[in-house]
């Protein structure tokens, strides 16, 4: 089961990755914002735009699919992980900065699952040794 979550939670970060990137992609290319035909016809025409649709449904489906198995409150801390990896692509794809505070951010998401996923470990230990007796 813990081969389940890795993988499950690694897909969702890709799938959530994979549209925010895209979304940010497609946005440059459509730029500037007029809200016409015009706009909608360049933010259709970019394929990142596509991208980003892929990246939503996969992460809904694998979103779901964790969510029937996995322990909601790691779950859900490990479901913000496509904040780093937005963080870090951004700022190799598109010049953005990485600050002090978006690092710290980041080793916080980070401790907070490592915290959560550590309780989670406990509590399972726990109820086993209590059916045990």
């Amino acid at each position: 089961m813990k081969r389940f979550y890795i993988v499950g939670f690694l897909a969702l970060m890709i799938f959530d990755t994979l549209a925010q990137i895209s979304f940010k992609a497609a946005a440059i290319h459509a730029f500037p914002l007029t809200m016409d035909s015009a706009w909608l016809s360049r933010v259709f025409s970019h394929p990142w735009i596509y991208g980003a649709f892929v990246g939503y449904a996969g992460a809904f489906f694998t979103w779901m699919t964790l969510l029937k198995y996995a322990p909601i409150g790691p779950a859900f801390a490990a479901s913000h992980l496509e904040i780093i990896s937005v963080t870090l692509l951004s700022v190799w794809l598109f010049d953005d900065s990485l600050t002090l505070i978006k690092i710290v951010g980041g080793l916080l998401i980070l401790a907070g699952i490592l915290f959560l996923a550590k309780g989670e470990i406990a509590h399972v230990k726990a109820e086993a040794e209590q059916q045990a007796e």
